[in-house]
């Protein structure tokens, strides 16, 4: 008895409690509580509704008379740590308006009930925001937690079958495309005044950007890459819509040519670097000269394989006719010489105790020859590396050799052209420096450099006045990807001229598409395009709400 009383009294505490929250507040009017009490570690709740009048759902009409009660079990979130059942006894009322087609009709409880669910409002509540935030096993697994068990399944299915916000024409319209998985690709619209995506589609096809833009007239502003496909289409869907191109996407289109310009000469990269100070008297080239085994081999099949390439026959003809692989046979191929096909040691990367070599090889020179001892005077002086990494760097010392110095390896077209496209007061001396020396030795990347810099002042200052020009200069500039360049931008040049001028761009569609790629790896990229689409919608206006 003792031990029943008291879980009476913690279902009663919890249920006070639970009173006070937003379920139960609302409705306290409409509702008598007639027992509250514990079984099985859950708070059941037994209440009727008082006998008030209740309108019809169908002509308003209010309506008194019984036709009979019956009882519903809802359930509610959990209180004290339990969840909480409540059985509730509600009336079936006659409606008595003459033209009403409605005989009979059950009362519904505000904040309490709704026709045909065993849930009150805040516990769907909670469960629909559990299925946007962590979709199927992540909002099962915090339902569980918060004494609501559902399946993963389950918790889908009240993810789909939620509403989508109305949709409302934007002003300003974002279009772009995302990678679903591997070459499949996916549409995304965003509203760009109020940064909340509209639309969510599979394929990136012209005829579904001018079918969404017919049934929703009144944009005013696209803004887009550029993409033929986007572009024929918002010209079909609002030919009256200013197109804009975006001011990243042009300058990740630059920036793409400039690589490509820096890879075609990139036998010219290695004069950025700075040529080596002279130690010892330079050796005989004998290790360039001599004549080693690889370099009689590279020279043996240097001539087999030009012997057969003046046949004209394919690569795979002439490897399987030397016996060689494809690969092998058009590196000789494209070689001038043999010399170009002789594997060359790489240069030695820096390390640690480059700092401290001067230091060893002046000891070196006073008579101090032992690498312990060395080893313990630059430790020291701050050195924190192994003795065995004195011991091989003074090893040549004792051969009556110079100490090996590092050598700066050449940079790399992808270097190269981040190099080119960051502003000179954003540069490092190295680089500064590297592109000085290039440039002395390359005037195609020097050429490139200039163009580069004159369009990124057109897009500070926002000014295409110099954009005729600047296309000219391109076009006579004899580097294809330029020229390839200036003719893209030529088809597109008023979406161009707007992308510089104005302050519209693109940057609500890139931090979309990267919030939605960041939903698609939480549900590991199983997730279909209208769970997608629901998930990314819902989520954004989720956001919005509780920011």
């Amino acid at each position: 008895m003792a031990i029943a009383n008291c879980c009476r009294n913690s279902a009663t505490r919890a249920l006070g409690s639970h009173r006070q929250s937003q379920t139960w507040a609302p409705h306290l009017d409409a509702v008598r509580v007639e027992r509250v009490w514990s079984a099985g570690g859950v708070v059941r709740v037994a209440a009727c509704t008082r006998e008030l009048t209740v309108a019809c759902p169908d002509c308003g009409r209010g309506s008194v008379r019984v036709h009979s009660r019956y009882s519903r079990t809802l359930a509610d979130v959990a209180a004290g740590g339990r969840p909480v059942l409540v059985s509730l006894t509600v009336r079936r009322l006659f409606c008595d308006a003459p033209r009403c087609g409605r005989r009979t009709f059950a009362e519904q409880v505000k904040g309490l009930t709704v026709r045909y669910q065993r849930r009150s409002p805040l516990l769907q509540q909670l469960v629909e925001m559990a299925a946007v935030l962590l979709a199927g096993r992540g909002g099962a697994r915090l339902l569980r937690i918060l004494k609501t068990p559902l399946s993963r399944t389950s918790v889908l299915f009240h993810l789909m079958r939620m509403r989508l916000p109305s949709t409302v024409t934007p002003r300003v319209l974002g279009v772009d495309d995302f990678a679903l998985y591997a070459d499949v690709y996916g549409t995304l619209l965003v509203d760009a005044d109020t940064r909340l995506p509209i639309e969510l589609w599979a394929g990136r096809d012209a005829e579904q950007v001018a079918g969404w833009l017919r049934s929703h007239p009144g944009v005013q502003v696209v803004c887009r890459d550029g993409s033929l496909v986007y572009r024929q289409g918002i010209t079909d869907g609002a030919p009256d819509a200013v197109q804009v191109s975006d001011r990243f996407h042009l300058w990740q289109g630059l920036s793409k040519r400039v690589s490509d310009i820096a890879a075609a000469h990139r036998g010219c990269l290695p004069a950025a670097v700075p040529e080596p100070e002279p130690t010892l008297p330079p050796p005989t080239d004998r290790s360039v000269t001599a004549d080693t085994p690889a370099r009689r081999h590279a020279k043996r099949l240097f001539e087999a394989v030009h012997a057969v390439s003046d046949s004209g026959r394919s690569l795979s003809a002439m490897a399987r006719e030397l016996g060689l692989n494809r690969r092998t046979v058009a590196k000789y191929a494209r070689a001038a010489c043999w010399q170009e096909c002789v594997r060359r040691i790489p240069p030695r990367r820096s390390t640690s105790l480059d700092p401290y070599l001067e230091y060893l090889r002046q000891r070196w020179e006073e008579g101090e020859h032992t690498a312990t001892v060395l080893h313990q005077e630059i430790t020291a002086k701050g050195y924190a590396g192994h003795y065995q990494r004195v011991k091989m760097a003074i090893a040549p010392l004792r051969r009556g050799m110079p100490i090996a110095t590092p050598r700066e390896r050449p940079p790399s077209p992808r270097q190269v052209a981040r190099w080119i496209t960051t502003a000179p007061n954003r540069r490092g001396l190295h680089a500064t420096e590297a592109l000085r020396r290039l440039f002395d030795h390359c005037p195609e990347l020097d050429r490139t450099h200039d163009l580069a810099r004159q369009f990124a002042a057109m897009l500070d200052a926002r000014d295409a006045a110099l954009l005729p020009d600047w296309l000219e200069q391109l076009e006579a500039s004899r580097l294809p990807a330029l020229a390839g360049l200036a003719k893209a931008l030529r088809e597109d040049h008023a979406a161009v001229v707007q992308g510089i001028t104005t302050p519209f761009n693109s940057g609500v569609n890139e931090g979309r598409i990267t919030d939605l790629k960041l939903q698609k790896r939480i549900m590991a990229g199983r997730a279909g395009v209208p769970l997608l689409r629901q998930r990314v919608i819902l989520m954004a206006h989720l956001r919005r709400r509780y920011p």
